[in-house]
C-alpha cells in the first residue's frame, strides 16, 4: 500500500464489464434535454430576522411579487435559505441592495412583521465547465453549476407543495395510521450527472405527518383511546409523560378567539389538570385556575377540566392552554421514530409493485410541473418526459457448495433463491449442552407444544448436518417482565447441571411482540454470560414448519462456530489466490428523539478463505460523526484475529464502507485510509497490503424496471444479478448499481457501489462478480441478499451493540471531546467470570453475578484447555476448517509469516503476536483526551471473549 496521501480524484472507470447476459431496463431518470448556454448569475440573499426555510420562501415571494416590475422580467429562483440564481443579471443599482418586506401570515393577518432582505451579487457560474465534466474531459465536479440547476428544478414545486429535504409532499390521498399520525405521498427529486447529459432522478416517496385537527383527538389516539369521549377520566403520570415525549415541539393554533388564530409551540404538559392549574391574574394578582379563567374570560366552559394543560412558547413564562381549545397545525412532519404498528402500516402503504411505481413516477414529472414551467423556460432548460432506457447485464449466479456427503452438495440457485432440501451444512457443530426458556407460563406455552417444536427442530438440525447429542433439553418458564439476567443464568446452570458440560446455547421462546425483552436477552447473553441464545417467537413455535426450523438451524450453526455454505476457489479468485481480508464497516446514529447521544461504529472482517465467517469490533463514539474515530485499533484487532485464525497476513484488503453520503467521500476516505495504514504499520513497519475502498449506498432513489417479461422475476422486478454501469452512473468514476436479491414484495432497490480507492486494480467484471457472489454467502438465509454481506454484518453488529446498554439514557453525558469507548471483546477468560461496574469504572460487564463462578466451578466437567470441554475449542476454532471441501489460507509454516511471530518484535510494535489480546480483560478503555470532563457511561457491557470466534451477532 502506497504510504502517500490518497489523491482527491477517485479512480476512473476501467473498461466496461462483459460478463453476463446483455439486456436493457427502464430507469426512473429523465433526461435534461437542454442546458443553459449562458452563465448563471449567483446572488446571496440575507433575510433578517432569521426564520425557517418555509417562512423564508414566503418573505422572498412577497419581495418578488412586490418588485416584479422592477426586476425587468427576470425570474430568479430561490433555495429557501441564502442562494438566488438568475438567467440574466438582476437590474440592481449596486451589487448590494436592501429591501424592507411587510410580512403577514395568511392565517393571522394581525400578526404583521417587518423583514429586511439584503441581496448581494456573488458572481457568475460558467456552465461550460459542466459540459466538459459530462464529457469526461474534466474530473473536478462543477458543484456550483449542478447546485444551480437543482435549485432551478426545485423552485416551482417548492412553491406548490410541502417540502421535506429533497421531497415534495401533498395531503391529497393521505392515509391515517396509528397514534395520531398520517402518511402523505409525494416525490423525491434530485439532479444527477452521467456521461454526456444531466438527469432528473424522480421517485415516489412517503413520510409521516401529524394528523391535523383537534388536539384532543390526537391525544386520544396517542393514549390508545378510540375517541376523545374516552378521555373522561384523569390520565396517569405515565400517560402524561408519553404525551410530553410525543408532542413536544408540535405547533398548535387556538380556536377560542374567533378570527384571531394565534399559533403556539408545545413546550410540555402540566402535572395538574386545568381545574387545578393555577396562575396569578395580571389585574389583581389573585390566583385563578385555568378552567375558571376560560369560563370567565371567554364564556367557554371546559368539557375536559380533568385533563392537563399545555405549556406553550417559552416554558419559563408559563403560558397555559387547555387541550380542547387547540388544533394541530397542518403540514407538520412526524420526526420521531415510528413505533412497530406505525412502521407496519407505513410499509403496507408504500409497498407498490414495479408497474404501479413506474406509472406513478411517470405521472410525477407532470405533477411537479416540469413541463409548462416559466422558470425553466427563462433558463433555457427542457426536460424529457420518458424514462431513460439503459443498458445492463444479468450476471450468472454462482454454484453454492454444501457438505460433500449431501445428496445435492452443489446447487446453482435460480432467481436468487434455493432451499436446504437434500443438503447438509458445510461444517456442522455438535450441540451437547443446552436448555430452553419460555418467557410466559405453562398455560401460554404448554410443555407438550414446546417438546413437539424441539423434536422437529432437532430432526431438522440433524437432517441439515447439525448434530444434537442431547435431544431433550431441560425446559423452564420465566416472567417476561421479570429479571432476565437471573433467568438466563438459571437456564445456563440448569443446562450445565443436566449435561455436566459447559452450556453452548439457550433457546428462548418469546411473546410475539416487544423489542425490549429481546434486547435484554441479547445484552445479558452477549455481555454478562458469554453464551449463544436463539430467540423464537411463540407463533412460530406453535405453527412450526420444517423450513422455519431449517432457518433457525442455520443461525444456530454459525453462532456456535460452524459454516453453512461456501463457494469454490475458482469463484472467488480475489480471495483464494492470495491471503485476503474483506472488511465491512458501518456507523449507526441514535434515532430522532432517542435519549442516546452516541453513535456506534462497527467493523467486521472475514476470517477464512470462504468469506463465510467474520469477527467483529465495536466502538462507541461521539454522536452524529460518520467518520470511524478509532478505526486503527479496530483494524489491528481484526488483522490479529485473522492471523490467529488463518495463519497468514492479509496481502490484500477489500473495505466495504456503508453509510456515507457523497459529500462525506473525500474527508472520510482520507481519514480512514490513513487509519488503515497506521494499523498495518503498527503491526509491522514493512507491512503494506494493497487496499480497495468501496462505498456501499442504499439511501438513494434509483430504481430499474424490466422491459421484457423474460428479464423479470415472478414479482415483476429485475432479476438478481442485474448490474447497471452506464447511462445513469457517474460520468467518469468507477461505480455501478447491482440488484443482487430476488424481489419479494414492492419494487426492488439496487445497491450502489462506488470505488473511492483501488490499489488492487479491479476490473469492472472482477469487482462486480466478487460483490455479487458474496451476496450468496449471507449465512442465515437461502437467498442472495441486497447488500454485500460484510456491510450487512457491520450493520447488524452496530444494531446489536445498542442492546448492550441498560437504562433509557445510555451514554448521556459522554465526553464532548470525541473520546472513544472501546467495546471490543474484553472480558475475563472463563465463562463464569463476570466483572462489575463500580464507581467511575468505564466499561466492564454489567452487574455482579454472585456465586456464578463458584457454582459453575462445582460442576464436574471435564475441562479442556482455556476452560473449555474437550473438543469444544477445536470445534469453535476457525484455524483449520473442514478437510476436503473447505480450505484455509495456509498454516504457520507456509512462509507467509517470518517476522514478528513472537513477542520479540521491534520496540513499540504491536506485532502479529499469537498470544496477544486487545486491552485489559473485563475493562473497556477510553482513548483520547477528556480534560476537565466527566465521563459517565450507563452500564455498557463489552462482548464476552467466549464469543470472539463465533458470529455472535447473528
Amino acid at each position: 500500500m502506497d504510504p502517500s496521501t490518497p489523491s482527491p480524484a477517485f479512480p476512473l472507470r476501467p473498461a466496461l464489464g462483459r460478463s453476463g447476459r446483455a439486456i436493457q431496463v427502464r430507469s426512473n431518470f429523465f433526461p435534461v434535454q437542454s442546458l443553459p448556454q449562458r452563465p448563471i448569475h449567483h446572488y446571496e440573499v440575507v433575510i433578517t430576522p432569521e426564520v425557517p426555510p418555509a417562512k423564508n420562501r414566503r418573505v422572498y415571494q412577497l419581495w418578488e411579487d412586490e418588485g416584479r416590475g422592477e426586476l425587468g422580467g427576470v425570474r430568479p429562483v430561490f433555495d429557501g435559505r441564502r442562494a438566488v440564481y438568475a438567467a440574466r443579471a438582476l437590474p440592481l443599482v449596486e451589487d448590494l441592495s436592501e429591501f424592507t418586506i411587510d410580512y403577514y401570515d395568511n392565517d393571522d393577518p394581525m400578526a404583521r412583521k417587518l423583514f429586511k432582505l439584503t441581496l448581494i451579487k456573488i458572481g457568475e457560474i460558467n456552465m461550460q465547465r459542466l459540459g466538459l465534466f459530462l464529457e469526461g474531459r474534466a474530473t473536478e465536479t462543477p458543484t456550483d453549476a449542478i447546485t444551480a440547476l437543482d435549485i432551478l428544478l426545485r423552485h416551482r414545486p417548492s412553491l406548490m407543495y410541502t417540502t421535506v429535504g429533497r421531497c415534495f409532499y401533498t395531503p391529497d390521498s393521505a392515509a391515517s395510521i396509528a397514534n395520531g399520525a398520517q402518511l402523505w405521498q409525494g416525490f423525491h427529486q434530485s439532479i444527477r450527472p452521467t456521461r454526456g447529459q444531466m438527469l432528473i432522478n424522480l421517485d415516489v416517496s412517503a413520510t409521516a405527518f401529524f394528523q391535523p385537527g383537534p388536539l384532543l383527538d390526537m391525544v386520544a389516539k396517542i393514549l390508545n383511546r378510540n375517541t376523545a369521549n374516552d378521555l373522561r377520566a384523569p390520565i396517569t403520570e405515565k400517560d402524561r409523560t408519553k404525551l410530553d415525549k410525543t408532542l413536544k415541539g408540535l405547533k398548535v393554533v387556538v380556536t377560542h378567539r374567533g378570527q384571531i388564530r394565534r399559533k403556539y409551540r408545545i413546550a410540555r404538559f402540566t402535572a395538574t389538570p386545568a381545574s387545578r392549574t393555577m396562575f396569578p391574574l395580571a389585574s389583581t394578582g389573585q390566583e385563578e385556575s385555568v378552567a375558571n379563567y376560560f369560563m370567565g374570560k371567554y364564556n367557554a366552559p371546559l368539557y375536559f377540566p380533568h385533563l392537563p394543560c399545555l405549556i406553550v412558547g417559552d416554558p419559563t413564562k408559563l403560558v397555559y392552554l387547555p387541550i380542547e381549545v387547540c388544533e394541530v397545525v397542518p403540514g407538520q412532519r412526524h420526526l420521531r421514530k415510528l413505533n412497530e404498528r406505525q412502521t407496519a402500516e407505513m410499509i403496507k402503504f408504500t409497498c407498490q409493485p414495479p408497474h404501479v411505481r413506474s406509472n406513478k413516477i411517470s405521472a410525477g414529472i407532470t405533477i411537479l410541473q416540469q413541463r409548462e414551467n416559466e422558470y425553466l423556460n427563462e433558463f433555457g432548460v427542457s426536460i424529457g418526459h420518458e424514462m431513460a432506457i439503459v443498458n445492463s447485464r444479468i450476471l450468472p449466479a454462482p454454484a453454492i457448495s454444501y457438505h460433500p456427503a449431501s445428496k445435492e452438495p452443489v446447487i446453482t440457485p435460480r432467481e436468487g433463491a434455493w432451499n436446504l432440501r437434500d443438503k447438509m451444512v458445510a461444517q456442522g457443530v455438535t450441540i451437547r449442552s443446552w436448555s430452553v426458556v419460555a418467557f410466559g407460563t405453562d398455560h401460554d406455552y404448554p410443555v407438550l407444544a414446546i417438546q413437539k417444536f424441539i423434536t422437529l427442530l432437532v430432526q431438522t438440525c440433524e437432517e441439515c448436518g447439525v448434530f444434537v447429542q442431547n435431544r431433550q433439553p431441560p425446559i423452564s418458564y420465566a416472567n417476561p417482565h421479570g429479571n432476565v439476567e437471573k433467568t438466563l443464568i438459571d437456564a445456563y446452570m440448569v443446562a450445565g447441571n443436566s449435561f455436566q458440560e459447559r452450556p453452548q446455547l439457550v433457546v428462548c421462546i418469546l411473546p410475539n411482540t416487544g423489542v425490549p425483552l429481546y434486547a435484554e436477552i441479547k445484552r445479558v447473553s452477549d455481555t454478562v454470560i458469554g453464551l449463544a441464545t436463539q430467540c423464537i417467537q411463540a407463533k412460530h413455535m406453535f405453527a412450526a414448519k420444517r423450513q422455519y426450523c431449517a432457518n433457525v438451524c442455520l443461525k444456530m450453526n454459525v453462532k456456535l462456530g460452524g459454516m453453512n455454505s461456501f463457494l469454490s476457489n475458482a469463484q472467488l479468485p480475489f480471495v483464494s489466490e492470495r491471503p485476503t481480508i474483506i472488511f465491512g464497516a458501518d456507523v449507526t446514529h441514535p434515532a430522532p428523539g432517542s435519549a442516546s447521544t452516541q453513535s456506534i461504529a462497527a467493523l467486521v472482517g472475514s476470517m477464512d478463505a470462504q468469506c463465510s465467517r467474520y469477527a467483529a469490533a465495536i466502538r462507541v463514539q461521539k454522536g452524529r460523526q460518520e467518520m470511524i474515530q478509532d478505526l486503527s485499533s479496530m483494524v489491528v484487532e481484526l488483522l490479529k484475529t485473522f492471523y490467529q485464525t488463518c495463519g497468514a497476513k492479509p496481502e490484500r484488503v477489500c473495505f466495504f464502507r456503508d453509510g456515507l453520503s457523497e459529500g462525506q467521500f473525500p474527508e472520510v476516505l482520507k481519514a480512514e485510509i490513513e487509519a488503515i495504514r497506521i494499523a498495518c504499520t503498527s503491526l509491522e513497519a514493512t507491512y503494506h497490503p494493497t487496499v480497495t475502498y468501496i462505498v456501499v449506498q442504499k439511501r438513494h432513489h434509483a430504481r430499474f424496471f424490466p422491459i421484457r417479461k423474460e428479464d423479470s422475476d415472478k414479482s415483476g422486478n429485475v432479476l438478481p444479478g442485474t448490474v447497471v454501469e452506464t447511462g445513469v452512473t457517474h460520468p467518469s468514476e468507477f461505480d455501478f448499481y447491482l440488484c443482487s436479491h430476488p424481489g419479494l414484495q414492492g419494487t426492488s432497490k439496487p445497491t450502489h457501489y462506488h470505488v473511492l480507492y483501488d490499489e488492487n486494480r479491479f476490473t469492472s467484471d472482477s469487482l462486480q462478480e466478487l460483490t455479487y457472489r458474496l451476496c450468496y454467502l449471507y449465512c442465515r438465509a437461502t437467498r442472495s441478499v441486497s447488500v454485500v454481506p460484510p456491510a450487512y454484518y457491520a450493520h447488524l453488529v452496530a444494531a446489536r451493540a445498542r442492546f448492550h446498554a441498560t437504562g433509557d439514557g445510555w451514554l448521556e453525558g459522554f465526553s464532548d471531546f470525541g473520546s472513544v469507548l472501546n467495546m471490543s471483546n474484553l472480558s475475563a477468560a472463563s465463562m463464569g467470570s463476570v466483572a462489575s461496574l463500580g464507581g467511575n469504572t468505564v466499561g466492564g460487564m454489567v452487574g455482579a453475578v454472585g456465586g456464578l463462578t463458584a457454582s459453575m466451578g462445582s460442576l464436574s466437567m471435564s475441562q479442556g484447555g482455556d476452560g473449555a470441554p474437550p473438543g469444544l475449542a477445536k470445534r469453535a476454532s476457525m484455524t483449520n476448517l473442514a478437510a476436503g471441501p473447505v480450505r484455509t489460507l495456509g498454516n504457520r509454516s507456509s512462509g507467509f509469516f517470518n517476522n514478528n511471530l513472537s513477542a520479540g518484535g521491534p520496540p513499540g510494535m504491536v506485532g502479529f503476536n499469537k498470544g496477544s489480546s486487545m486491552g485489559t480483560p473485563g475493562v473497556a478503555t477510553i482513548e483520547g483526551s477528556v480534560e476537565g470532563s466527566v465521563v459517565r457511561v450507563m452500564n455498557y457491557g463489552a462482548v464476552k471473549s467466549e464469543l470472539a470466534n463465533v458470529m455472535w451477532f447473528m
